[in-house]
């Protein structure tokens, strides 16, 4: 069995990553998916979380994703994300306030609020502050 596969990250923007991976963690609908080489083929919606990948050096790279999408298959990974950024490029003071504005707007009943929209706020802050922790404790 290869120790190794290739992954590809790529949002509207721009391609993020390319290259190979031993492990990858992805979180998608259903909850944190792990990869690892061989892994059965399938298709996976993502929602506001983390992408974790283990080159086969042991070199981490983790991003932040917004959503999107997966295909899986046994020697190759592709990730289809709306917006991606680099954890390392987060900035953790403004995840912060995102996520105390949209909880406010929220417990607010009085005013014309999008609940749906404060909600998905409050995930995608929610989602790059755990990519933030996620980094913190790599780098340990």
């Amino acid at each position: 069995m290869a120790s190794s596969y290739q992954v590809d990250i790529v949002s509207a923007e721009q391609a993020l990553y390319s290259g190979d991976c031993e492990y990858l963690v992805a979180t998608a609908e259903g909850g944190d998916v792990g990869i690892k080489p061989g892994h059965a083929a399938m298709l996976a919606q993502l929602k506001p979380g983390i992408i974790y990948i283990t080159a086969p050096d042991g070199e981490q790279e983790l991003f932040y994703v917004s959503g999107g999408s997966m295909e899986v298959l046994p020697h190759c990974v592709t990730i289809l994300a709306d917006t991606c950024t680099r954890a390392s490029d987060l900035d953790e003071a403004a995840a912060i306030e995102a996520k105390e504005a949209a909880e406010i707007a929220i417990a607010n009943k009085e005013g014309d609020v999008d609940y749906a929209a404060m909600q998905a706020e409050l995930a995608q802050a929610i989602a790059q502050i755990r990519a933030l922790e996620w980094q913190k404790r790599a780098r340990k």
